[in-house]
């Protein structure tokens, strides 16, 4: 059988593509591997970023280096990585699952621009205040806010943070100021420092403040009781239908090789098992015992993020819907 010119040409193609893909997975990473976090140094992505970069770089042979590109809430660095060359030496730490409608068209597409990897942390928000403000409880903190509206805000450092915040808001018909800061860092010192009177971040980063009893907190969004913050009631127990949990993932720009991609995940899975990596997780706060999520592979994780995905964009809609009828 005779194979016409035009299909040897695209077979030659297909089986030289394969060739070189399996050579780059061969010799990857054949540089340094640039982590990229969308904040500013102190937020949980950042305190992620710089807890794997050792195990990668170990296990990969590469030094891994940690870089922040704060602003925009992260669509700076999501952006550039979006843009990066798909072989494995950028990588980005990012929840990145919040809606573009929110703040307008993005330079990226969140569900197109990005192979996820896997998932780094899960995490409640806790709502927690400055010692000035007259609320033990998130009770008396909504009675407080119904009485006074408007007098209150809130500081975020994150998208998911805020989408949350103002579902609560909307729940709870209260009325609450955001304020909006570039990371969890920042929007933690200004509630310490009374800048602003409340403030709502994912736990871990909070928790040397919230234990010092320098911030005051009121409840946590899981549905129980965190081993972390035992004596936070959760929402649950506070008599709201409100659970919220946070997560950060590690990604890298789309169509990276199926290889590579294994080879990245390979190192990162074997770093999780290992007692070092669960006990520096635990003195931080962070849970990565099995069911946590935190770990799971590609093939699991890529429909978990479009799922998530879609969750976020939904609320981000109801909340500009809201905005729009105000």
């Amino acid at each position: 059988m005779t194979i016409a010119p035009s299909v040897f040409r695209m077979l030659m193609a297909f089986a030289l593509a394969l060739v070189c893909v399996e050579s780059t997975a061969q010799t990857y990473p054949s540089r340094p591997i640039r982590i990229i976090v969308g904040y500013p140094p102190g937020g949980a992505n950042d305190i992620l970023a710089r807890i794997i970069a050792p195990r990668l770089s170990e296990r990969l042979g590469q030094p891994a280096i940690v870089e922040n590109k704060p602003g925009a809430d992260a669509a700076i660095a999501t952006e550039y990585v979006s843009k990066s060359a798909p072989d494995g030496h950028i990588l980005l730490v990012s929840a990145m699952t919040y809606s573009p409608d929110m703040y307008g068209r993005l330079p990226y597409d969140p569900a197109k621009d990005f192979t996820p990897i896997t998932m780094l942390v899960s995490d409640p928000l806790v709502f927690a205040v400055h010692q000035s403000v007259p609320a033990t409880s998130i009770k008396e903190l909504i009675a407080l806010a119904k009485a006074k509206p408007g007098s209150l805000s809130y500081g975020s450092g994150a998208p998911p943070f805020y989408v949350a915040t103002e579902l609560f808001k909307k729940q709870t018909g209260v009325d609450i100021v955001f304020i909006p800061y570039k990371g969890s860092g920042p929007s933690i010192n200004a509630a310490v420092a009374g800048e602003v009177p409340m403030v709502v971040v994912t736990q871990v980063p909070a928790l040397s403040q919230l234990r010092s009893g320098k911030i005051r907190a009121l409840a946590v969004t899981s549905a129980k009781r965190t081993s972390q913050l035992p004596d936070v009631p959760s929402m649950s127990e506070s008599g709201l239908d409100f659970q919220w949990l946070t997560w950060i993932g590690l990604f890298a720009p789309a169509r990276l090789p199926e290889p590579i991609l294994d080879k990245i995940y390979g190192a990162l899975s074997a770093s999780f098992k290992s007692d070092s990596l669960q006990k520096q997780y635990a003195a931080i706060g962070y849970d990565v015992r099995e069911g946590s999520g935190v770990g799971m592979p590609p093939a699991e994780f890529a429909p978990f993020f479009q799922a998530s995905l879609a969750r976020w964009t939904n609320a981000a809609k109801e909340l500009k819907g809201r905005t729009k009828s105000k």
